[in-house]
C-alpha cells in the first residue's frame, strides 16, 4: 500500500533544501523511502538534488523536472531556488523514462516508455507523465500511452518549464540529467484511484485566425501569411520578440464542443507557444488545416469562479473517501506573472482548504509549468494556462 509525504522550501543550497524536505516530510527515517519527485526551480542544479536524495535514501527511485515555482502544503514559492519533494513509501509503482524526445517523434518516444513500463507492471493504473515543455506534441504522447495501456488508464502531470524565457528545461532520472527527455511514475495500488480536472478563466476575443497551413504539431501559416510573424503582429509585438515575450498574453483558445465547453466551465481550450522554428510556430499538440484560433483575455473573477466550482465537483465526485496525495499542475502565467502575491495566495488557498482536514492540507505538490494533462469528458487531454488538480485517494 503507497503512503505518500510532502515538503517543500526555498534554499540557495541544493544538498540543503532537499535535506530539509526529505527530514520535514518523512521525520527521522529519511532512508524508509522507495520513490521521491522533485519539482524545483531553474536555478537548481538537478543533478544534485537527485545525488542529495540517493544519498540519504539510496533505495529510492528519484525523478526531478523543473518549473517555474512551486506549490505545496506550505504554500506557494516562485523564486529561483525552490524546492517541492513528494516522498511514496511502498512498492506498487514503476518508473520508465527516453531521452531525445521532441514534436517530430513524440509519439514513438512515448510508445517507447509506456512499453518499458507495462513490461515492468502491467496493473498500472494512473501513470504521472512528465516531460520536456519545449518543442513535443502532447497529444501524441497521450494516444501513445493508451495504446498501451488502453484508455482507462488515468494521465496526469505536467510539462517541465524554465523562468517563462521557452529555452531550456529540465529533467532528471536517478543520476542522469536531461534537457528533452520524458519520464512515467506508473502506480499500481489497488486501493487507490485518482480524479483530475483542469480549468483556465480565459476568455477569447476578437476575430479568429484561421490555420492554412500546418504539418503535423507545425503551424505554418496563418490566414495565409508566414505563422509566427503573424501571431507577434496580432498580438501587438515587434518582429524580434521571442517566445518569453508572447508567452504571458498569447494564449491561444481552440473551440470546444457543447458539450465539453459546460463541463469545462469555457468554450475554449488553450495552447501556448513555447517554441518558433524561422516563420514556423510548433504548436503544443498536432493540429489540422482550417482550425480557427482566437487571441484571448484573462477574466480573473471567472479564473476564481471556475477554481471554486471544479474543486467542488471534485470533492462531489470523492465524497467523505480519504485523501492520500493532491499533485497540482499549474500553467506559469497564472502565477507571479498573472497575479500579485495576495490574489495569488488566496487563490491556492481556495484550493487547497477544501481538501484539508482539521486545517491540515494533504501531501501536496504542485509546480508552475508550461502544460498540463488532465482528464476531459473522459478523455486524458493536454491543457495549457490551467490549474490542473490530480486528487489520489482510497477507494
Amino acid at each position: 500500500m503507497l503512503e505518500f509525504y510532502s515538503a517543500s522550501t526555498r534554499s540557495v543550497n541544493a544538498a540543503r533544501g532537499i535535506s530539509e524536505c526529505m527530514e520535514s516530510a518523512l521525520g527521522s527515517d529519511v532512508s524508509n523511502c522507495d520513490l521521491v519527485l522533485i519539482h524545483a526551480s531553474i536555478g537548481h542544479d538537478f543533478a544534485e538534488l537527485n545525488a542529495q536524495v540517493q544519498k540519504l535514501a539510496p533505495r529510492a527511485r528519484v525523478v526531478a523536472a523543473s518549473c517555474c515555482g512551486i506549490v505545496g502544503k506550505e504554500g506557494v514559492s516562485e523564486s529561483m531556488k525552490d524546492i517541492a519533494i513528494m516522498a511514496v513509501r511502498g512498492k506498487e509503482f514503476a518508473l520508465a523514462y527516453a531521452d531525445g524526445i521532441y514534436g517530430s517523434n513524440s509519439y514513438e518516444k512515448s510508445l517507447e516508455i509506456a512499453k518499458d513500463l507495462y513490461k515492468q507492471d502491467p496493473h498500472v493504473n494512473m501513470i504521472y507523465f512528465m516531460a520536456s515543455g519545449i518543442d513535443i506534441a502532447n497529444d501524441l504522447c497521450i494516444a501513445a500511452i493508451e495504446e498501451v495501456f488502453g484508455s482507462d488508464v488515468t494521465i496526469f502531470g505536467a510539462t517541465s518549464s524554465d523562468n517563462m524565457r521557452g529555452v531550456i528545461s529540465y529533467q532528471a532520472i536517478d543520476n542522469h540529467v536531461f534537457e528533452h527527455s520524458a519520464f512515467m511514475v506508473g502506480f499500481s495500488d489497488p486501493t487507490l484511484a485518482v480524479e483530475t480536472q483542469a480549468t483556465h478563466g480565459f476568455v477569447a476575443i476578437g476575430e479568429p485566425m484561421t490555420v492554412t497551413k500546418a504539418n503535423g504539431y507545425e503551424i505554418q501559416e496563418l490566414d495565409g501569411k508566414p505563422a509566427w510573424p503573424e501571431f507577434l503582429h496580432k498580438l501587438g509585438l515587434p518582429d524580434d520578440a521571442t517566445c518569453g515575450d508572447s508567452i504571458p498574453i498569447g494564449a491561444l483558445a481552440e473551440k470546444l464542443s457543447p458539450q465539453l465547453a459546460e463541463e469545462y466551465g469555457n468554450k475554449h481550450i488553450l495552447k501556448v507557444v513555447t517554441k518558433h522554428k524561422d516563420d514556423t510556430i510548433l504548436y503544443a499538440t498536432t493540429i489540422k488545416e482550417g482550425t480557427q484560433l482566437w487571441l484571448t483575455t484573462r477574466d480573473e473573477d471567472l479564473i476564481f469562479k471556475e477554481m471554486d466550482r471544479m474543486v467542488q465537483v471534485m470533492k462531489d465526485k470523492i465524497q467523505n473517501r480519504k485523501l492520500v496525495a493532491v499533485f497540482h499542475a499549474d500553467c506559469l502565467a497564472r502565477g507571479k506573472f498573472l497575479f500579485n502575491r495576495i490574489l495569488k495566495e488566496e487563490l491556492v488557498n481556495r484550493m487547497q482548504f477544501p481538501f484539508s482536514t482539521d486545517g491540515v492540507c494533504p501531501p501536496w505538490l504542485g509546480m508552475y509549468g508550461f502544460g498540463e494533462f488532465a482528464r476531459l469528458g473522459g478523455k486524458n487531454t493536454y491543457h495549457n494556462y490551467t490549474t490542473a488538480l490530480y486528487v489520489i485517494y482510497r477507494k
